[in-house]
């Protein structure tokens, strides 16, 4: 198996992977922290070295709308956004979920205004989180390339047919250089096993299909029942595939969670996205100190992992939960997520969520220690004391 390590932007190495999964048709509109990735593709595209289609359009509602339509057409097909352009896809990203087509987009996370901010949360991927998509989120850049190929894999799965969403860090992953593993294109087309095996498209030369038809009460329930079991089999599937990539390539992340230190651990932190590389640090400085701290990554946010992280966390003593994006009148969003699947338990921990790293808001070793100090505090008998805690929120006064 041929490899290369390169030093390259976190953008160009999502280039790369889409690139040499041979994908049919891109569809690009620029938003930062997006815009590299597209950039980089159009390179491609304009040196020759690009397989598919990469087509330029006025506004991200077109990009999502086009590969909605090469998608149905049985294309391997790819669109990438950021915050504002994110939620203006929504209303065609319902659909390319809801008809079952198999595409990867990469969800750049870039905090919803106002006000107005380029910095990262994860507010805008998760505003999706109820349309359909899968979502899965990275650590790093090494881990965006892979989980972009394992993406198409995942998705084109026919016990699956579901889009992808690749939820990346912006700047902290799109826009940091480092040392990234490319592998070779042949490999990487035999993990896929070649071009995309559609269950169905839209072709003149095959029977007719349908989209978007009207549908009566006496179908609808089971149509999204449909998506749910879906939804369900992508948790075995991205377990599977995991194993497929580590077993071909050496690189492995974890399933729909990975966990770090957690067998003897008293206090777990969950977390996803870019942070989880310093709370492994931070971990392992607390290690040395004696403090039986641990972790549980959570990798695939929809299908969420429920059940996995429950069994995870069930010897631990606390649970404290990192939330970048909160639900305006609730809380933190996967807070709300985990704490549903212990609710029912006969035994479990003391769960608390922090609402951490907002608008990009400073989240290092030392707010991880702060967090897991605060945990020790924690009990079923103080939790609801206030079980949701805003991480170094600035003292103002509301009038």
């Amino acid at each position: 198996m041929n490899k290369t390590v390169k030093v390259m932007e976190g953008s160009m190495a999502v280039a790369n992977a889409i690139r040499s999964c041979k994908t049919d048709v891109i569809a690009a509109y620029p938003i930062s922290p997006q815009t590299h990735i597209v950039e980089y593709l159009s390179d491609f595209a304009a040196d020759g070295s690009l397989h598919g289609k990469y087509v330029n359009v006025d506004s991200e509602f077109s990009a999502s709308s086009f590969v909605y339509g090469s998608a149905a057409a049985g294309a391997r097909s790819y669109t990438a956004s950021s915050s504002q352009g994110l939620l203006l896809m929504t209303e065609v990203l319902y659909n390319i979920a809801g008809h079952r087509l198999p595409l990867v987009m990469t969800g750049v996370n870039r905090m919803i205004s106002p006000p107005i901010s380029i910095l990262t949360d994860h507010s805008d991927t998760m505003a999706l989180r109820d349309c359909g998509f899968m979502q899965m989120h990275v650590e790093s850049i090494q881990e965006a390339y892979d989980a972009h190929i394992q993406a198409f894999k995942i998705a084109e799965n026919h016990k699956v047919l579901l889009p992808m969403m690749i939820c990346m860090d912006g700047w902290v992953l799109t826009h940091a250089f480092e040392p990234v593993t490319l592998f070779d294109d042949a490999d990487i087309q035999e993990f896929l096993g070649g071009p995309i095996n559609s269950y169905q498209k839209l072709d003149p030369a095959l029977p007719p299909v349908n989209y978007g038809v009207f549908t009566d009460e006496q179908e609808l329930m089971e149509y999204k029942h449909a998506m749910m079991c879906a939804h369900e089999n992508a948790k075995e599937v991205i377990n599977e595939v995991a194993e497929e990539y580590r077993e071909k390539f050496g690189h492995y992340y974890g399933g729909v969670i990975d966990t770090y230190m957690t067998e003897d651990a008293d206090v777990i932190l969950l977390a996803m996205g870019s942070v989880v590389g310093t709370i492994r640090c931070a971990i392992d400085e607390m290690r040395a100190e004696g403090k039986k701290v641990g972790l549980v990554k959570i990798r695939s946010f929809r299908p969420f992992p429920g059940k996995e992280i429950a069994e995870a966390c069930a010897g631990a003593k606390a649970v404290g939960i990192i939330d970048k994006a909160i639900s305006l009148g609730r809380g933190g969003i996967v807070g709300m997520d985990v704490k549903e699947y212990f609710c029912n338990m006969k035994e479990k921990p003391a769960l608390k969520d922090y609402i951490a790293g907002i608008g990009g808001k400073e989240l290092n070793r030392e707010v991880i220690k702060q967090i897991y100090e605060d945990l020790l505090k924690v009990n079923s008998g103080n939790i609801l004391d206030e079980e949701v805690q805003y991480v170094n929120l600035n003292e103002y006064c509301v009038e």
